[in-house]
């Protein structure tokens, strides 16, 4: 089936309330800032953002991640090892999770020989899911090659053994949050923590760094950010990024940057749903070339969620016979996003899901699993503004900032 073309200025020209500052603007026109949301029906695996020392490079990140949020330390090793086998080459953590040094396991075995690594992991693991996992990797290295005509490269497979340790870790996305309570005024205190991060993973180095949440204050943002600009250029981490953050923490930065456009934000994560898009934010992040990704969603379809909305995303999801939680992943693809879903592994539908909400799995083979203009028009129109206050998520935020249902960390002032 030939996929439907999207028309790009059509699609931004859509997008309400936009509003550009005259230093965004003025770098727009002049080409020094390239938009990172970029919507297509077919979008490759990796997203081109900026990074690398100044911010004057460009680094790929893989467009599907798989996240830690609330997995349970003990439960890790056997997430991460699952995630690797479906051609996971993206992993979301944090300080707040809890789990480095259980993540820092599996990651070792990898980096050393490849999936064989591995192998003790899987032996409790059944043929079936096996397969499934393997099939996933090889729809996903498939599909990469398909689309390397949208500007991307193929995501090419490593030998295993400690031959192909340097090339397994380039095909590597590490990406860490440090908490709020390592947000500091003293620069030093920061750059501490992540070189801590960077110890406890066992790794030279962070493909993103990031600000977990902006409830903190003016001062540690502001001073945090700069640290992990410092260490960017300095090597120890190749992209700095903002997680949660609204217009107007946002903004900070743009006042703390001025004209050097090259020091914004490499990506926003937000709890972005078609129930809630935060068309504010991210007009804003495209309008200065700022990527956009989605964390995990959690009780979307709880007793307190978007009931009727939720109905029509079920619908739809079956329509496709595919899951409520693939249609998502696959949303926030065609809409340009990046995209960490999570999945725990005590069960066999978690094991499953890891595998369903990969790359692979949302481009599996020989099956047109795609999105049309009228899919995303109707999934579009289910924006409620539905808080995250009402989600039940602790993701950068603790019990006592959810002041009421309607509580939003974007909407710090």
């Amino acid at each position: 089936m030939e996929a439907e073309k999207v028309d790009i200025s059509a699609f931004n020209a859509a997008r309400s309330g936009t509003t550009t500052s005259s230093v965004a603007a003025t770098a727009v026109r002049s080409g020094k800032i390239r938009s990172s949301i970029i919507p297509s029906l077919d979008p490759p695996p990796l997203l081109p953002i900026r990074g690398g020392r100044k911010g004057k490079a460009t680094i790929q990140i893989p467009r599907v991640g798989y996240s830690l949020y609330k997995t349970a330390p003990e439960l890790v090793p056997r997430c991460t090892a699952l995630a690797l086998r479906a051609g996971v080459r993206h992993f979301d953590v944090a300080s707040l999770y809890g789990s480095n040094t259980e993540f820092a396991a599996p990651l070792k075995m990898y980096l050393g020989n490849g999936l064989k690594g591995l192998d003790k992991l899987y032996k409790e693991e059944k043929d079936e899911l096996l397969e499934i996992l393997d099939a996933t990797s090889v729809a996903g290295e498939k599909h990469a090659i398909e689309t390397i005509g949208f500007g991307s490269r193929p995501i090419s497979p490593t030998i295993d053994g400690s031959a192909g340790g340097r090339q397994r870790r380039e095909g590597l996305f590490i990406s860490h949050k440090i908490s709020n309570s390592e947000q500091s005024t003293d620069p030093v205190s920061v750059r501490r923590s992540v070189k801590r991060a960077i110890s406890e993973l066992g790794v030279s180095y962070l493909d993103m760094v990031s600000i977990h949440s902006p409830l903190t204050d003016k001062d540690r943002r502001l001073t945090t950010y700069q640290a992990l600009l410092e260490l960017r250029d300095g090597g120890f981490v190749k992209s700095v990024s903002v997680c949660n953050y609204g217009v107007g923490p946002l903004e900070e930065i743009a006042r703390l940057i001025g004209d050097n456009v090259e020091d914004y934000p490499a990506m926003n994560q937000l709890e972005l749903s078609p129930f809630n898009q935060h068309s504010d934010v991210v007009n804003w992040c495209n309008d200065r070339g700022v990527a956009v990704g989605c964390s995990a969603w959690s009780k979307l379809s709880g007793v307190d969620g978007p009931a009727e909305e939720w109905a029509v995303l079920s619908d739809l999801a079956k329509t496709k016979g595919v899951t409520k939680a693939q249609l998502l992943v696959r949303w926030s693809l065609q809409k340009g996003y990046v995209c960490v879903p999570r999945s725990g592994s005590k069960s066999k539908v978690e094991r499953l899901a890891i595998a369903e909400n990969s790359y692979g799995g949302v481009n599996p083979i020989d099956t047109d699993f795609v999105l049309s203009q009228e899919d995303m028009r109707i999934l579009d129109g289910l924006d409620r503004g539905y808080k995250a206050g009402r989600l039940g998520r602790r993701d950068g935020w603790a019990d006592e900032d959810v002041v009421t249902a309607d509580w939003d960390p974007t909407e710090v002032a």
